[in-house]
This record gives structure tokens, C-alpha cells and sequence, in this order.
């Protein structure tokens, strides 16, 4: 099974693919952000997102997708931005049929570390060793994905992670 997660942002949105065996061997495959530039205009922005996002899903062709749920940030514009990005990529997801789980950072924190309080640091730490990387991915929105990726297979494993 290959698994894509994403960290949705409007500037960066984080993806990571991993390639998953049994439950217990997960490999990185790639991972990277999508960036897009403050000079462009949300509709280009949201294009851009949907073209590497595309391409991203045409060389890995995975099987299930993992997002970040959209929880409320202290800034309404931040939380607009985020849902016209994450509203770009779960398009782009749905129209090439891939299956989308989403979790909320606790449950991702309590997957990857068993503490849902835990800290950026502690996150990208077990990002690696889930992965057997010798570097913390970066830049963080990456590592966030591939948090995402982690816990959608430690969460449903590998039999149900697609629901079939």
C-alpha cells in the first residue's frame, strides 16, 4: 500500500508518500513541499497546488491519502486560507478516486508518540525513527505529512487502511 499525507497550508503545504509492507515496515518514499508565492493570486495559488499536488499523485499513484482535519486557528484569515487550500487538495484527491482519511493533530501526536500533548520536536524525532531516516525530514510542513501518513497506518493498519 502506498500511503500519501498531507499538511495543507495555502504558502507550504507539506506531502510525504511512504510505501507500507505490513504494519510494521513503512518506507519513505519521497517527501517535499508544495510552495506557492505570496505575489500570486489565491487562484493561482490554488492552481499550483492542484498541478504539483497531481503530479505528486501521478509518479507515487497511492492508494490513500491522510489530511490534517482543519481545526481553528486564533486568525480567521488563516483558518480561510487554509480551508481554500485543503478544499484545492481534497478536490484533487476525490477526482482521481483516492481514498481520504483525516485525523486531528492529537490523534497524530498520540500515534506516533502515544502522548497527544507532544511537542514539534518530539514529533519529528519519530518521524525518523518510524522511517529509519538519518535526518528529521524538512522542512517541518514535510515531516508533518509524513506524521500524517505514519498515523493513518498505525491508526487503521495496513489490512483496513483502505477500507476495502
Amino acid at each position: 500500500m502506498i500511503a500519501l499525507g498531507i499538511d495543507p497550508g495555502l504558502s507550504l503545504t507539506g506531502w510525504g508518500v511512504i510505501e507500507v509492507f505490513d504494519r510494521y515496515k513503512i518506507t519513505p518514499l519521497n517527501y517535499g513541499c508544495i510552495r506557492t508565492k505570496p505575489t500570486q493570486t489565491l487562484v493561482e495559488r490554488l492552481q499550483n497546488i492542484n498541478a504539483d499536488l497531481q503530479a505528486i499523485i501521478n509518479k507515487y499513484k497511492p492508494d490513500v491519502a491522510a489530511i490534517e482535519q482543519l481545526f481553528f486557528l486564533k486568525k480567521a484569515a488563516s483558518v480561510a486560507q487554509v480551508g481554500q487550500a485543503r478544499g484545492a487538495i481534497v478536490l484533487t484527491l476525490a477526482l482521481n478516486k483516492i481514498k481520504l482519511f483525516e485525523y486531528n493533530p492529537r490523534s497524530v501526536k498520540i500515534a506516533l508518540t502515544g502522548y497527544g500533548s507532544a511537542d514539534k520536536f518530539q514529533m519529528q524525532n519519530m518521524v525518523k525513527i518510524a522511517l529509519g531516516l538519518k535526518e528529521v525530514p524538512q522542512p517541518d510542513d514535510a515531516a508533518d505529512a509524513l506524521a500524517m501518513a505514519i498515523c493513518h497506518v498505525n491508526t487503521a493498519g495496513v489490512k483496513s487502511a483502505t477500507n476495502e
